[in-house]
């Protein structure tokens, strides 16, 4: 890339910075004024010229400065080469708040509350991916001889408890014998094979026992088969408030993007564009390809472990945002979401 190309990056880098800190259109003399750009004011001029040409920028009013557009927005940010890690000090205060969670379902709203507050957009977590998930245990605990509690755990954090209520009496020996064959038909396996060797259970279990174990069968089937990762969790809508001027209102304003949000749908689709835990995706404006989210950006990365995702996490917010900030605040919640759960 040649220096003249360098320097109108800079010059476009600027505006964004200044742009996002501000919130308004940004002047030619505002830039050699604040950044050391080495050129006059004159050559800043017709490289914001260039720019505006380009399709990068653009001056909202005749006598305003100049914003960068969706396709400056994502120039900029296809030039951050790598995500900035978070200090020491923030590293260890995520996951102390993080390792307070007392289940799942509390570490993903910590997650989703602390993501909103280091970003100050909105912030979106999605449920484990059952067809990632695999079972680590189940126990099977007697309540009393016709009721028992089953008590399911995957190795995604995710711990589902159901009751079966059986036909007859079941004694402490059949339901020693019964827990070990359901443990061994399910222990290790990924949900979906689970759900099909409890299936394979039912007939192949001793005569006397195959009653109890049809029953206890039809609950855990009916649990591994649920999809909870059609579930979001999503915290620091009110954040919104903060950047409503940022949506037009000709375009519906702020009242479109938490109609968007509400479909819980549109969303995972969209989270549905990040296949890792190493990179952070970024969807900006009309990337999205949803009406109501044109003016927003989609920052997202997945989370999990030993190079398994569990799901999608990230922030929703106006184009206007501190893009290198937000994608390591997304890349490091998301690492320590996955470290949290694999400890688990």
């Amino acid at each position: 890339m040649s220096s003249t190309d360098d320097r109108r990056f800079e010059i476009l880098r600027a505006i964004v910075t200044d742009f996002v800190a501000t919130q308004e259109p940004i002047a030619s003399k505002a830039l050699v004024s604040r950044h050391h750009l080495g050129v006059s004011s004159a050559t800043v001029r017709n490289d914001m010229a260039v720019l505006e040409a380009e399709g990068l920028i653009t001056q909202p009013h005749t006598s305003s400065g100049r914003v960068p557009t969706d396709k400056g927005y994502r120039l900029f940010v296809d030039r951050i080469h790598e995500v900035k890690p978070l200090s020491q000090a923030e590293r260890r205060a995520i996951l102390s708040f993080l390792d307070h969670a007392v289940d799942l379902d509390d570490v993903l709203r910590r997650s989703v509350k602390l993501l909103a507050e280091l970003t100050q957009q909105v912030a979106v977590i999605q449920y484990p991916v059952l067809s990632t998930a695999r079972v680590r245990h189940l126990e099977v605990v007697a309540l009393s001889p016709q009721r028992l509690l089953l008590v399911v755990i995957t190795d995604t954090g995710r711990v589902e408890q159901r009751m079966v209520a059986l036909r007859d009496p079941l004694g402490d020996d059949d339901l020693a014998q019964v827990r070990t064959l359901f443990g061994s038909a399910l222990d290790g396996k990924a949900l979906e094979e689970a759900s099909a060797a409890v299936s394979d259970l039912t007939d192949s279990s001793p005569p006397d026992l195959q009653r109890p174990i049809l029953e206890i069968a039809t609950v855990l089937i009916e649990t591994l088969v649920e999809r909870p990762e059609d579930r979001l969790v999503l915290g620091g809508t009110s954040n919104l408030a903060r950047s409503a001027g940022d949506f037009a209102p000709m375009g519906g304003g702020m009242d479109t993007v938490l109609e968007a949000l509400e479909e819980q749908v549109v969303i995972l689709r969209l989270l549905a564009h990040t296949r890792d835990n190493q990179s952070v995706t970024v969807q900006i404006g009309e990337e999205t390809l949803v009406e109501n989210l044109r003016g927003t950006s989609v920052v997202s990365t997945g989370y999990g472990a030993s190079g398994t995702v569990f799901g999608g996490v990230g922030v929703v917010g106006p184009t206007r945002m501190d893009y290198p900030g937000t994608m390591a605040s997304v890349a490091a919640v998301a690492r320590y979401v996955g470290e949290v759960l694999a400890d688990r």
